[in-house]
């Protein structure tokens, strides 16, 4: 069993703290690595590390840190299996799935760090007297960066990537619940010591790591309470974060759709990774014109994921990160059939060892139950049928949570109505996807902070202008 060190200033160390504990294997239940707890010494050590390597990392051409960033990238995309093996023995999610995800985070680091060869760091614009005025964007110095457990490589890769390109440094702090692959994304990238540092923990790394007054920025990815508490440390420093919160997203099913299309569609975004995304569709909305279609389409649709371990490659649903999320998503079943909801197929949870929990389809539901009014995170896939596409529109926009939603229609002039839904991200007939100019602000209480495309370089920069008046004639 191996136990995890911190990376500091370009050197692999132990802990200085004391905690550990153990990293279980979610299908099996097996430890699989033991790591450090946190220690408030080990934040201070890689922050330092961190802030010393920035000054030397910014003044490298915007071409040298691209290019060094593109090899990371490409080492990488050779490694996706690897990496997605790493991700399965720690939450669980298969590893065919896992390896595309990573391979397409992995481009996508590519393509972002590219838009810095592009981005106006400095920009001079000549005035009509004779003077000039130029724009400078700093970079903001050393950044915390805190990733959760369900995506750990394409998460980090996504956060830290414009950080990097825009020349600050990063201390990166992986959820304790799945920290390996996290470390071994470290392991291949080939930068200066210090560029990005890692510290293992719980809130005993994560707390000091957001108060450290050295910070530039802190990019937190979690829920709405921890993302408050980040928000409230932030503030009170006066520093800039980034927060992506908790979503409970809404799926809008029209009539004239086809219905056992749209149900198999429906059900990757809700059952993929065990519905443990941060966007899965986890609030389903369907015109009764087609409900009943849709609604047998996707129970049959579920009863094609089938349990298992991760690593076999016939597994299309794996097991939930640990008991802790499977019992939360036992809650909210239990909750919803105890208010009137009728479980279609699923719902009960499998013996033996591993954290499984099949994938379920609810109907009957209503508001006052859980499953349509806190964050989920499992296989479960809650119908609500509506009388038209505008009552859809309205049910989906009824949450504190904005982080995107779907919708699938084929009348132009829905798909023109569905911009109305609040939140950061609206998809029409496609779940997931998006151009390289996309970029997002969380709505609600999903968090704050614009990311994607430019957007991204903007959060990672302070900008300063400099105002040159014209000289006078000898």
């Amino acid at each position: 069993m191996k136990t995890l060190q911190n990376l500091i200033g370009g050197h692999w160390q132990d802990t200085r703290g004391e905690a550990f504990h153990d990293v279980i294997d979610p299908a099996t239940e097996e430890i699989t690595a033991r790591c450090p707890s946190g220690s408030p010494e080990d934040v201070r050590q890689a922050m330092g590390a961190a802030v010393e390597a920035q000054p030397a990392w910014a003044v490298l051409p915007v071409a040298e840190r691209v290019a060094r960033l593109t090899r990371w990238a490409d080492a990488v995309a050779e490694q996706a299996s690897e990496l997605a093996e790493i991700e399965c023995r720690e939450m669980g999610k298969p590893v065919s799935l896992g390896t595309g995800f990573i391979g397409a985070a992995a481009q996508l680091f590519k393509t972002t760090v590219a838009e810095a060869l592009d981005y106006p760091f400095d920009k001079t614009v000549a005035g009509p007297d004779g003077s000039s005025t130029t724009l400078l964007r700093h970079p903001l110095g050393a950044a915390a960066v805190i990733v959760p457990w369900n995506f750990p490589v394409p998460m980090t890769l996504g956060a830290i990537g414009p950080l990097l390109a825009a020349g600050n440094t990063v201390v990166l702090k992986p959820s304790e619940r799945s920290p390996m692959s996290a470390a071994r994304l470290l392991e291949l990238a080939d930068l200066p010591p210090g560029t990005v540092n890692l510290v293992h923990g719980d809130s005993r790394a994560g707390v000091p790591l957001v108060a450290d007054e050295r910070i530039g920025l802190v990019h937190f990815t979690g829920s709405v309470e921890a993302g408050r508490a980040v928000g409230r440390e932030s503030g009170a420093l006066l520093r800039r974060s980034i927060l992506e919160l908790g979503g409970k997203d809404p799926v809008v099913v029209d009539a004239g759709v086809d219905p056992a299309a749209t149900a198999a569609a429906v059900a990757f975004g809700a059952f993929a990774n065990s519905g443990q995304i941060c966007t899965s569709m986890e609030r389903i909305y369907v015109h009764r014109d087609i409900a009943e279609e849709f609604i047998d389409a996707l129970v049959d649709v579920a009863g094609t994921y089938t349990l298992g371990d991760g690593r076999d490659e016939t597994t299309v649903l794996g097991p939930l990160v640990d008991q802790r999320q499977r019992d939360i998503v036992a809650r909210h079943v239990a909750d919803a059939v105890e208010r009137g909801a009728t479980v279609r197929t699923g719902g009960k949870e499998r013996g033996g060892k591993g954290f499984f929990y099949p994938a379920t389809v609810l109907t009957d539901v209503d508001d006052s139950m859980l499953v349509m009014n806190e964050e989920t995170f499992g296989p479960l896939a809650p119908v609500m049928v509506v009388s038209s596409f505008e009552e859809g529109l309205a049910e989906a926009a009824k949450t504190r949570l904005g982080l995107a939603a779907t919708v699938y229609t084929a009348d132009p002039e829905h798909m023109v109505a569905a911009r109305r839904i609040p939140a950061g991200v609206v998809w029409v007939n496609q779940w997931q996807g998006g151009g390289p100019e996309r970029l997002y602000e969380p709505a609600g209480d999903s968090g704050m902070g614009a990311t994607g495309s430019r957007a991204a370089y903007d959060a990672a920069t302070r900008p300063a202008s400099i105002h040159t008046a014209p000289t006078e004639d000898a």
